[in-house]
């Protein structure tokens, strides 16, 4: 450790780090009770810290106090994998000792800009991670949204959302989640043989970045979104969702592991390394049975084009990975990205803050895609994202004019359009807008349909589709298109969403306890989306389980206490058929007032 001389103060340096605290639960009384013995096996929890946990992740030990630990990282990833470490080696070393000797931790994680040198670290960031021990029981982990946001479901971690929480001496609310070690896996139904079901599956991980400039650091997530829109447009193959891959991203996981998790048969991942405007790329094909390298090529083009959708290497890897896989080539998709890197940034952090559905974040989306809207108003994918905020908008009951609302939707669907009229997002969004706003559900149907001819692996086109089945009451349609988005967005980060609208489709199809478990799943993930609470009462009414719809429709109606059945009847897309009439009905019977 350097030790600064008097005259020479510690360089001061301001970084973006994940911060993890460590605090020992009852510390006065366990040192009181036997001091020796606490101190002795405290030490030996951190000497395994320090030997077996840090070394692996990339982290520092900051602070070793006799009941706490202050732990610094690159990234929110190794910090919680760390948190989830140490919980189990202080579970191992409380073996065979009574239970009110035995050592508890709690620990809080944050992930921010901060100041640092080679003795502390310094800020707000680091005062978080501290507040965030004070939500969590013992052996439990608290994180913020921020860490959060670094985490891929099933992947990283067990995840539930606890809402906005009040920290001591910290101003406004702060989204907090709970963590346990990953374990939880996807609640997919195995369907029957389609011809989708039947064709091959591929999986494009996002490329790794090796000696790449600072400011290309996202270059891989841009490849591998542009080699998945060209792969798309074949019909002969299953593509997952960009979303999705994106988990695997600097992960360099054997094809197996991948496989494993995204249900595909090959896998295209590489590296690229940058020199200026100059890019080279290194991709291979692998067949995820067995690891098998099927196809692998080193590719140049230049950065400028490559986010400009002009360079020809995306056409060289999607040309030579599709003859490998289906013996044909593919061509290059309509769709283009946004024209620089810190636009492409701004539309996933929209994307995310939109999602989350706390109203602070919900405001301040919109203003991301604005400002994206300016920036590219011949681009239609922000003018898309803009319209289903507004859908959001009405679904949380956060306007007091859903026909305005309706009417701003339509302005950006139809400024997506006129950029690309095939566009398959801006199809599908326009759909929503229909189905959920504008109640013309023939047109709805026309969208969703011109969005699969598009692209036949758009989940979120197949996902509405469902969920327009489901509102008409024709349940097994509404679960067949549900299921296949479920299935082609395993790991996607609005997986909350994906749950929440599989399960008013198992409403439709009246499979009650599939619909309670799926919106379970959803709620674990946002607590705040009333949609999902809604399913959920209406699933536990049908059930006989009216207790629990009433404990539901309680927490329902305190995030959205202007509620009524009138207002639900009048704002749902299935009021008009006897669906709408049976869910209105048991939402009275739950609680929500006529």
């Amino acid at each position: 450790m350097r030790v600064a001389t008097p005259d020479q103060e510690p360089r001061l340096a301001r970084a973006v780090r994940a911060v993890l605290v460590i605090d020992l639960v009852e510390s006065v009384r366990l040192y009181e009770a036997d001091q020796e013995d606490t101190a002795r096996r405290w030490r030996r929890l951190v000497d395994r810290v320090e030997r077996d946990v840090l070394p692996s992740r990339g982290g520092r030990l900051v602070k070793s106090l006799g009941d706490g630990l202050m732990l610094e990282f690159a990234h929110a990833q190794p910090a919680v994998s760390a948190a989830f470490a140490i919980q189990h080696a202080c579970g191992g070393l409380n073996e065979g000792v009574p239970p009110e000797r035995r050592m508890l931790l709690r620990a809080g994680v944050h992930a921010g800009e901060l100041i640092a040198d080679d003795l502390d670290v310094y800020g707000h960031s680091v005062n978080l991670a501290a507040r965030l021990t004070t939500l969590a029981g013992p052996g439990e982990i608290v994180v913020s949204a921020e860490v959060r946001d670094g985490l891929t479901p099933i992947l990283d971690a067990d995840i539930e959302d606890l809402g906005e929480c009040y920290l001591k001496h910290v101003q406004q609310p702060v989204r907090a989640y709970r963590v346990g070690p990953p374990g939880e896996q996807p609640i997919i139904e195995p369907g029957g043989a389609t011809a989708a079901e039947l064709r091959p599956t591929i999986a494009v991980v996002p490329l790794t970045a090796r000696s790449v400039e600072p400011e290309h650091r996202l270059l891989g997530e841009v490849l591998a979104d542009e080699i998945i829109s060209a792969l798309s447009r074949a019909a002969e193959l299953n593509v997952i969702s960009r979303l999705s891959t994106t988990a695997f991203r600097d992960r360099e996981a054997p094809p197996a592991e991948v496989a494993a998790h995204l249900g595909a048969n090959y896998i295209l991942s590489g590296s690229y390394r940058t020199a200026g405007d100059q890019c080279v790329v290194v991709a291979e094909l692998a067949d995820a049975a067995n690891g098998r390298v099927l196809w692998g090529h080193s590719l140049k083009g230049s950065v400028r084009g490559i986010v400009a959708g002009e360079d020809r290497l995306i056409d060289q890897i999607v040309s030579q990975c599709g003859t490998a896989v289906v013996a044909r080539e593919v061509s290059r998709a309509l769709s283009l990205p946004l024209p620089t890197l810190e636009s492409y940034t701004l539309l996933i952090g929209a994307v995310t803050a939109m999602h989350r559905l706390s109203l602070r974040e919900f405001e301040r989306a919109r203003g991301m895609l604005e400002t994206l809207v300016d920036r590219a108003r011949r681009q239609p994918v922000p003018h898309a994202w803009l319209a289903k905020w507004h859908v959001l908008r009405v679904q949380q009951g956060w306007t007091d004019d859903p026909a305005r609302e309706a009417q701003r939707a339509l302005d950006c669907t139809r400024r997506a359009l006129d950029a690309d009229p095939e566009h398959p997002l801006a199809l599908t969004i326009d759909g929503m807008v229909h189905t959920h706003l504008v109640k013309r559900h023939d047109l709805a149907a026309e969208r969703y349909d011109q969005a699969l001819r598009a692209n036949p692996n758009e989940s979120l086109a197949w996902l509405l589709k469902g969920i327009l089945h489901a509102f008409r009451g024709e349940g097994r349609a509404a679960v067949q298109g549900t299921e296949r988005a479920l299935r082609l967005s395993p790991l996607d980060p609005l997986r909350y969403f994906y749950d929440s609208l599989a399960a008013t489709a198992a409403l439709s199809a009246e499979r009650w306890e599939r619909a309670i478990a799926l919106a379970q799943r959803s709620l674990r993930h946002n607590r705040t989306h009333t949609s999902t609470l809604r399913a959920m009462a209406i699933a536990q009414v049908r059930a006989g389980r009216l207790d629990d719809a009433r404990a539901t429709v309680a927490e329902l109606m305190r995030l959205e206490p202007s509620l009524t059945v009138t207002r639900y009847r009048e704002r749902n897309p299935s009021a008009g058929y006897e669906t709408g009439k049976l869910w209105a009905e048991a939402l009275r019977q739950a609680g929500v007032p006529e």
